[in-house]
């Protein structure tokens, strides 16, 4: 019996961790610009999970973008919170803005 509750709590532990994992945050880095005159940017911007459909991504930024002015050229890449830190100088202003 004892062996079935270990195996019952190991298995609810994974379950929790992988729920967890697949609630983690989720970010892009983007290019977008504006016209006339020309200026671009690059950002982060945090999105809805999962952190793997780049598509996805590009569309829940086109709107936040283009709220003000900007139309998203590429999405760079996806990533956790572990990219952060070290793309937060590149982004500059547009760390974290969209």
């Amino acid at each position: 019996m004892m062996n079935g509750m270990k195996t019952l709590a190991l298995t609810l532990c994974l379950l929790v961790a992988g729920a967890a994992s697949a609630q983690a945050a989720c970010y892009a880095d983007y290019k977008a610009k504006r016209d006339d005159p020309l200026r671009l940017h690059y950002g982060v911007a945090e999105i809805s999970p999962p952190c793997d459909q780049p598509e996805a991504a590009a569309d829940e930024l086109r709107p936040r973008l283009g709220s003000d002015g900007w139309k998203l050229l590429a999405i760079m890449s996806l990533f956790g919170e572990d990219g952060l830190e070290k793309r937060r100088d590149s982004a500059g202003d547009y760390y974290l803005r969209y």
